[in-house]
């Protein structure tokens, strides 16, 4: 018998045969979106809270807080309903109505920030929060702590060497926390040091594509090391709503917007590389978090 905490990580790993159809490397994306909450977030979520409990400081009488942009808040949720914590979110208020609707469903309460201060405002108000009542909260702190990014290295990189049979040459993901990019790309150099870890951004401080950082502009995590990428993918928020609707229309995977960033990336890179090489990227969340944005009747 299982608990919805044991579904966590060993999510597949999908050839986009055909949006990567004469591109040159062959082009997979692993399917995040398979988590049991619904995105790659359930893999550090769990993990911050496990190391909690394992330190004695998430316990009885406390409340999980954090901030997010919405996927880490939706596992968050998840996990304090599964494990019998209350759960307090901190997110901008211009996330998307899914998202805010699925935390409540799970019972956390959401606290809505300024849509002008983006996850910037969100972590700062969630920070004060936790400073000033430290006997209340377990506050994981998302974008400092590292459990992080050692789940995404014990977890996400070991299944893309395995499920690669070791021919990944590219790993090409979006930065948000920085996360999955840190130690996916970590445990697959460890595995072969000449595969390429490139880290995708919107192209603008002023984007759409949520649950990404433009880290120019913005507060960087903390475990984010900025000369560990080999290189940067900047893509547009038109570029990721469009290739999200690619995704759907073509591929027959109704993935998110930082999904189609990743995807969008990742093509453009697969096309300068010849045959033999393996690009690997990430299906961050679905797109049902989404319908209610407007980009997906744009023209397709």
């Amino acid at each position: 018998m299982a608990k919805i905490t044991d579904l966590v990580g060993n999510t597949p790993l999908l050839e986009l045969s055909r949006l990567g159809a004469g591109k040159g490397a062959s082009l997979y994306a692993k399917a995040e979106f398979c988590n049991p909450s619904g995105s790659v977030k359930d893999r550090a979520a769990g993990a911050m809270l496990a190391k909690g409990l394992e330190e004695g400081k998430l316990k009885p009488g406390r409340t999980i807080m954090d901030a997010t942009s919405g996927n880490t808040g939706i596992a968050y949720a998840m996990l304090g309903a599964a494990l019998g914590f209350p759960v307090r979110l901190y997110l901008p208020a211009n996330a998307s109505a899914e998202r805010k609707s699925i935390m409540r469903h799970y019972g956390a309460e959401v606290v809505e920030t300024s849509p002008l201060e983006g996850s910037d405002g969100a972590y700062l108000a969630a920070k004060k929060e936790a400073e000033a009542s430290p006997e209340r909260y377990f506050y994981p702190d998302q974008y400092n702590n590292p459990a992080n990014w050692r789940a995404h290295y014990h977890g996400t990189g070991a299944e893309i060497w395995e499920q690669t049979g070791g021919r990944v040459s590219h790993f090409i993901c979006s930065l948000g926390t920085a996360g999955t990019f840190m130690g996916t790309s970590r445990r697959l150099k460890e595995y072969n040091k000449e595969i390429k870890a490139i880290a995708v951004q919107p192209d603008s401080p002023f984007h759409g594509i949520e649950g990404t950082k433009h880290m120019a502009s913005t507060i960087k995590p903390g475990f984010y090391d900025e000369y560990w990428p080999d290189g940067f993918s900047s893509v547009s928020t038109e570029d990721a709503y469009a290739t999200a609707r690619r995704l759907a229309l073509e591929e027959g995977i109704y993935s998110g917007i930082s999904a189609g960033a990743n995807v969008c990336a990742a093509l453009r890179l697969a096309e300068s590389l010849p045959a033999e090489a393996v690009v690997v990227t990430i299906l961050c969340d679905a797109g049902s978090r989404y319908v209610s944005d407007g980009f997906w009747n744009a023209g397709s």
